[in-house]
């Protein structure tokens, strides 16, 4: 077969992939969910704010071609809607947008002060505000992907949003925000764009293992399946939301071991 025949199929098979922004792409979260979704064939943007280093190099060493880098600030609106200029330019359509990037810091719920107006702000910008603000960029985008079931946004949650136990009392809010608004949005971007949350419990990344031991024990004690959840179990269930649950949207998809029958 002739170099220019093999390379304008290679081009046309490479068109014909879906393709996929995670927020936070080179958080540790982030990193596994890129992963996953370029194993099922999908273009992945690897999208950060700070880590550009870290971001280019998780991009060339998913499987498959097509991968990119871009700054993806989810508090800058702006930087958003620059986003969404390179990605019309690159690809011409987003098919699944995960919103990965958010911030906490562990701070006992008691301690009122310690949860000063600054973190609060950061808080709610990044994890409540982002997600909408980098949905509202990308939607004519969103629009205009033809897999099966539509596109999707998959917001990474918590079970701290219904639980109201975690890093401290203003992410537990973020984390519920979120929930409702993705009930919200899947309502308001039906039928072309499908909207769920990934819920997980606790899980196994170096964040967590930072906290507080004795409180970290009392939540994995509190599970019934007694330990953390895996990051490939959440990105497992980003997965599952995009391929397979094609006529799910508005869900909260738990990953959480059970943590709320207890």
């Amino acid at each position: 077969m002739p170099t220019s025949r093999k390379k304008t199929q290679s081009k046309e098979s490479d068109q014909q992939r879906g393709v996929a922004v995670v927020t936070g792409g080179a958080g540790s979260m982030g990193t596994t969910i890129c992963g996953a979704l370029a194993r099922e064939g999908y273009r992945v943007v690897v999208g950060y704010n700070r880590s550009a280093e870290k971001a280019k190099a998780l991009a060339a060493s998913l499987p498959g071609t097509g991968h990119a880098a871009l700054a993806a600030p989810v508090t800058d609106s702006p930087g958003l809607a620059a986003l969404a200029t390179e990605i019309a330019a690159r690809y011409g359509v987003c098919d699944v947008l995960v919103n990965c990037a958010g911030v906490t810091r562990f701070v006992a719920h008691g301690d009122l002060d310690g949860l000063d107006d600054a973190l609060i702000e950061t808080i709610l910008s990044t994890n409540v505000r982002g997600p909408f603000a980098t949905v509202r960029a990308l939607r004519s985008l969103l629009e205009k992907s033809k897999q099966t079931g539509g596109a999707v946004v998959v917001n990474i949650s918590s079970i701290a949003g219904m639980t109201a136990m975690g890093s401290n009392v203003i992410y537990c809010a973020s984390k519920a925000a979120l929930d409702n608004i993705t009930k919200s949005l899947a309502r308001a971007l039906a039928p072309k764009i499908r909207v769920v949350s990934v819920s997980p419990g606790l899980v196994a990344n170096d964040f967590v293992r930072s906290m507080d031991k004795a409180w970290l024990d009392e939540q994995v004690n509190r599970t019934p399946l007694k330990r953390l959840a895996a990051p490939e179990e959440a990105a497992a269930a980003v997965v599952a939301a995009v391929k397979h649950l094609t006529f799910t949207t508005g869900s909260i998809i738990p990953v959480d071991g059970g943590r709320p029958l207890s």
